[in-house]
């Protein structure tokens, strides 16, 4: 992609973004923009390995986060699996640049983000009214799919997420505040049970997405795992959306683009903050 249509995609963007029609989706390589990104696991494969460091696992499963996971969780129970995610993501990593920029959109009715870390919570603490909803494993709440926590990281019924400007979507949880993971084979067995008629979804979140353009941001879609989130949760949006996402991509992921008519900016995401802000100065709430 040449940098005219880069740059035509971008005012593209940014002007869907002023009218309040954009979703940021944010994935694992976001924290390759931040300072003390490098510490933290910044994609399935290397949390994978992180995790096989920490406890031994068999080979042939290393680089499968789901497998090595439920390994750890059949072997070393549950709770030495949380206790080892918290200990690789509770370590405080300051927002980087674009996750600052994206909190202080004005009108921003829901942001997704599917990583543990966190620290988009952070950028959005400075926000007026915002709190996070999170998915939860049923292995640890039967029967829920999913926990509400206000800007002051307490937990609260979901109801009173209906009353926020801001929603940020978590739904494979995250280590803060109170260290929920969806990450074992189990967890996702529950979960995919459910996805296609959209159970663990919550009703808010079907609404603010209703017409909604996405703009996915450190994202890859190689596996299974990562497309069948992105299509539920992007299920009854706009019918366009837009990705940064630089070549080669997989036949996986080029037949996903082209199924959900996701626009590709073939372009590294560290190009891609430079030209998108010096477009767009940081705006204030």
């Amino acid at each position: 992609m040449d940098n005219a249509s880069v740059e035509s995609c971008i005012e593209e963007i940014l002007k869907a973004i002023d009218s309040g029609q954009v979703v940021p989706y944010l994935g694992p390589g976001i924290l390759g923009l931040s300072k003390e990104g490098a510490s933290l696991p910044q994609n399935p494969e290397m949390l994978s390995e992180r995790l096989a460091s920490l406890v031994a696992v068999p080979s042939r499963i290393r680089k499968n986060l789901w497998s090595t996971s439920q390994y750890i969780e059949n072997y070393r129970h549950r709770k030495t699996l949380k206790a080892l995610l918290s200990q690789l993501f509770d370590g405080e990593c300051e927002p980087n640049e674009l996750q600052q920029w994206i909190a202080r959109i004005p009108r921003l009715p829901l942001v997704v983000d599917v990583w543990y870390d966190g620290s988009l919570s952070l950028a959005l603490k400075e926000r007026p009214s915002w709190g996070q909803i999170q998915g939860v494993s049923q292995a640890e709440y039967p029967g829920s799919w999913v926990k509400a926590y206000n800007a002051e990281d307490k937990e609260v019924e979901i109801s009173e997420a209906y009353s926020w400007n801001t929603v940020l979507y978590k739904p494979l949880g995250s280590v803060k505040p109170q260290k929920n993971f969806i990450i074992s084979d189990s967890d996702y067995v529950e979960v995919l049970t459910e996805i296609d008629i959209q159970t663990p979804i919550p009703d808010l979140i079907k609404e603010l997405r209703k017409a909604k353009q996405f703009l996915f941001l450190g994202c890859r879609f190689q596996s299974q795992i990562e497309r069948t989130w992105a299509r539920q949760i992007t299920k009854r949006s706009s019918s366009s959306h837009w990705a940064v996402i630089s070549s080669p991509l997989t036949k996986n992921e080029a037949r996903f683009l082209s199924e959900l008519n996701i626009k590709q900016l073939d372009i590294s995401l560290e190009d891609f903050v430079q030209k998108f802000l010096s477009f767009s100065p940081a705006s204030s709430l």
